[in-house]
């Protein structure tokens, strides 16, 4: 990883915590059309096989009239992100989609679509998606009906959390909305149970580093009651020194999540964090 990569880290999180947004309303409708349109520019345009929608009217009449008796499933199989001007990056990702209620006696639809998003800076950490362009690549009947919500679902509030802690700014308030109203953080620097501690802790042991970044790996998510889910997350962490040296360090967290699907994002309940390798000098 790069300098580049490591500076750049906050932005790619807020561009995947948006691209998996991007599919909450297909497989939640429940979360309604609002959270959808959040993360679109006004000007959107999205193309897909059902033609063209230009704006957020269009695109909203478009996507409400989809059947509501549809299960739908989007499997995300890879992700590249390469960088602009003036913070827009363009996204594109390879993806396998499925669908149980189009066709008849419950078959299963499958189709590997390919996705290329533009998206431009936002008001917030979080960009928008101002042109999504969607093709399909092969189409065939699956065997089972695997959903995906709760990996879209809490993916995008992972990629949320690490763009807010990565953010150059250091910007508290804005995670206020992914926790829940009574909190654990079990950090290796110390439990936080208040947002006055996490506060401190974004500006002390969180800003110990001119930039940094996580790589996600080895990620689950399992639903263990009503709107609360596990997840297991291992990160690759690489940071930048005042000095410009560079640490990493390998650590896995397991959060329990709390979740409303009218809202935004999923709320962080609980995390534990085990060191797989503590903070050392980057080797050459």
């Amino acid at each position: 990883m790069t300098q580049d990569e490591i500076r750049h880290g906050f932005q790619e999180h807020a561009a995947l915590a948006q691209y998996h947004r991007w599919y909450q309303f297909y497989e939640r409708p429940q979360g309604g059309i609002a959270n959808a349109i959040d993360i679109l520019s006004e000007d959107v345009v999205v193309t897909s096989g059902l033609g063209t929608a230009n704006g957020h009217d269009d695109y909203a009449a478009r996507v409400t009239q989809l059947p509501d008796t549809w299960q739908n499933a989007h499997h995300v199989q890879s992700t590249e992100i390469a960088h602009g001007e003036n913070g827009a990056m363009t996204l594109t990702a390879q993806i396998v989609y499925q669908n149980q209620g189009m066709l008849p006696d419950e078959a299963v639809r499958q189709a590997e679509l390919s996705y290329t998003v533009e998206l431009v800076q936002g008001a917030t950490v979080l960009p928008l998606l101002s042109n999504v362009l969607i093709e399909q690549n092969s189409e065939s009947t699956g065997e089972t009906f695997k959903d995906a919500y709760a990996e879209n679902r809490m993916l995008s509030l992972v990629h949320y959390w690490l763009a807010l802690i990565e953010d150059p700014s250091r910007n508290p308030e804005p995670v206020r909305e992914i926790l829940a109203d009574e909190f654990s953080l079990n950090f290796s620097s110390g439990a936080i149970t208040d947002f006055d501690g996490f506060k401190e802790w974004l500006a002390g042991p969180g800003s110990q580093v001119v930039a940094s970044t996580h790589v996600i790996s080895n990620f689950t998510a399992t639903e263990t009651a009503a709107h609360t889910y596990a997840v297991t997350v291992d990160f690759d962490w690489a940071g930048i020194v005042p000095d410009g040296s560079e640490l990493v360090a390998k650590t896995r967290h397991s959060w329990t999540v709390e979740n409303d699907p009218t809202e935004r994002f999923a709320r962080i309940k609980t995390v534990d964090v085990e060191v797989l390798e503590p903070f050392r000098p980057r080797s050459n």
